[in-house]
């Protein structure tokens, strides 16, 4: 944990005073940012640092945005990539940097495209559209895609599909690029697998589900031709507590260390706190506990897993200090106003 670290929060800049991409300074001892710039991008809904933390990518209309981060943790533009599709919602790379997975809620279409060694974003390599039809014709009746990960075995690429009740499990590999359907985890209807996973280990899935409001974990296993994927545990998102008809889980992160698991939850305003077994897996509820702000979208959590930040869509970014022992959120500084921010990344720079 010892070293600078930048936060980067990406927003909608539809209307308000957002312009994109926020960078901020991060006071890791108080659990704290410190605005310092923005960058320009046309509605930055989603961004993903790549693992060598050297470069960030961006959601835009226009596609995917890449940056370098200097070593002050400013921001140079690198590039911008067309998906050749309606804009995307997610962003994830492989464990190797070598690929960039882009998520398309509107049209349904997982997009792979390959990432040049400067960290610039290439050409697209393959895109599958999902079709189906789901069960709820306000929320679910067509394909939405919401999350696209490879496996960390690299030999599978796994979608989160929304809309259909799905998460696709394709093969891909480095010689064919090519995504070829061989297998699907089948859900609950009406249960909107929203986003997931992996332990770093890779040896476990947790799949978060939007309208069913829990958490599922999963053994992983590779093979030659599917993965051994097999259920071990259902949380709910809020524990105990009763969820009112307009919860919506909707983030999910680890702890650096991987002990602790966290889960925000729209319409309830509130954040889940879990214990992770390492070994097992298992997760174990903790506490759930209200954000000071509406819709969090998404959950930065700090390099030293003492200080947790909310980022809130309703136009905040809220602050706590995590007590794990006696199941509490604490407040740990103001509240900081942004215009619509939707996701989060931590870096470590310099």
């Amino acid at each position: 944990m010892k070293g600078k670290y930048m936060a980067y929060v990406g927003s909608y800049s539809y209307t308000g005073k957002a312009k994109g991409i926020t960078v901020y300074d991060v006071d890791v001892e108080n659990g704290m940012f410190i605005p310092r710039c923005e960058e320009e991008v046309n509605n930055a809904s989603y961004l993903v640092a790549s693992n060598s933390g050297k470069v960030l990518y961006s959601i835009a209309d226009e596609g995917v945005v890449a940056f370098r981060i200097l070593q002050n943790g400013s921001l140079a533009k690198l590039n911008t990539a067309s998906i050749k599709g309606m804009r995307g919602c997610h962003l994830s790379t492989d464990s190797r940097d070598k690929y960039l997975f882009v998520s398309g809620f509107h049209d349904g279409k997982a997009t792979v495209l390959r990432l040049n060694p400067d960290g610039s974003v290439g050409e697209i390599v393959d895109g599958v559209f999902h079709k189906g039809l789901g069960t709820v014709a306000e929320r679910t009746f067509r394909p939405h895609v919401t999350c696209t990960r490879r496996t960390p075995d690299n030999k599978f690429v796994m979608v989160a599909d929304s809309g259909i009740d799905q998460v696709k499990i394709y093969r891909f590999n480095e010689r064919e690029e090519r995504l070829a359907l061989v297998d699907a985890i089948r859900c609950d209807l009406e249960s909107a697998p929203k986003c997931f996973r992996f332990s770093s280990d890779g040896k476990y899935i947790y799949l978060l589900y939007e309208q069913k409001n829990v958490i599922d974990v999963f053994t992983y296993e590779t093979g030659d031709r599917v993965p051994k994927i097999e259920r071990i545990q259902t949380i709910s998102t809020t524990g105990p507590k009763k969820m009112s008809q307009l919860t919506a889980a909707c983030s999910m992160r680890f702890s650096p260390d991987e002990t602790h698991l966290y889960c925000g939850n729209a319409g309830d305003n509130s954040i889940s706190v879990y214990n992770r077994d390492k070994d097992t897996g298992l997760l174990e509820f903790i506490c759930c506990l209200p954000v000071s702000g509406d819709y969090p979208k998404d959950i930065a959590v700090f390099p030293d897993s003492a200080h947790i930040a909310s980022i809130n869509h309703g136009g905040n970014i809220s602050f706590f200090h995590v007590d794990y022992e006696k199941g509490l959120l604490v407040m740990s500084g103001r509240s900081l106003k942004i215009d619509e921010p939707n996701s989060c990344v931590f870096v470590r720079v310099n």
